[in-house]
């Protein structure tokens, strides 16, 4: 008897075996999210708007900075003639504006990086949904992401949908009315 059902089991593990496993093809592709950032004219936007609120805001900075360094200079020139009460008085005077100065900066810097993080997370989470709005539109099953933050580490060429995505995004983007792409110099 127990040859029987060892005989069984062994004949039912070797049918299974045997048997082919149904295999679904996925449609699957990728995107180069480095480039895709790279190349987004929105992005670009994005970048080029708080350069420019950059250099508004360090301007006015400037101002005082150089207004910091001419007093600065002058409290050397008067030290001597002054004498040490006054040198004390006004070296800490200008150490105090130092500080300040220096707290503006980090507080403009501090109010830019936000500001920018902001854009910049809510244009990630556009471009998301946008993928996902296009893989389903297109039949896809997986679409992985390469670039920085790597999660594919191989993939055939012609799985690369990048082109197609940045072109996507764009489009949208330039439709949006908001800015248009500046032609490129001629080389």
């Amino acid at each position: 008897m127990k040859k029987t059902v060892l005989l069984f089991a062994l004949t039912i593990s070797i049918l299974s075996c045997n048997k082919t496993a149904e295999t679904k093809e996925f449609k699957t592709a990728y995107i180069d999210t480095s480039k895709l950032m790279d190349e987004s004219i929105e992005k670009k936007d994005i970048e080029e708007k708080y350069k420019d609120k950059s250099k508004v805001m360090g301007s006015q900075l400037e101002v005082e900075v150089n207004r910091f360094k001419s007093e600065a200079a002058n409290f050397q020139k008067n030290a001597q003639a002054n004498g040490q009460v006054w040198a004390q008085q006004k070296g800490a005077e200008l150490q105090r504006r130092e500080q300040e100065l220096t707290y503006a900066q980090q507080a403009m810097l501090q109010q830019l990086q936000g500001e920018s993080g902001v854009e910049m997370d809510s244009l990630v989470s556009n471009y998301k949904k946008m993928i996902k709005a296009y893989g389903k539109e297109k039949g896809y099953d997986y679409i992985y992401g390469t670039g920085d933050v790597a999660s594919v580490l191989y993939a055939k060429d012609s799985y690369d949908i990048t082109k197609e995505i940045i072109k996507l995004v764009n489009d949208k983007y330039k439709a949006s009315g908001k800015k248009e792409e500046k032609p490129e110099a001629k080389k």
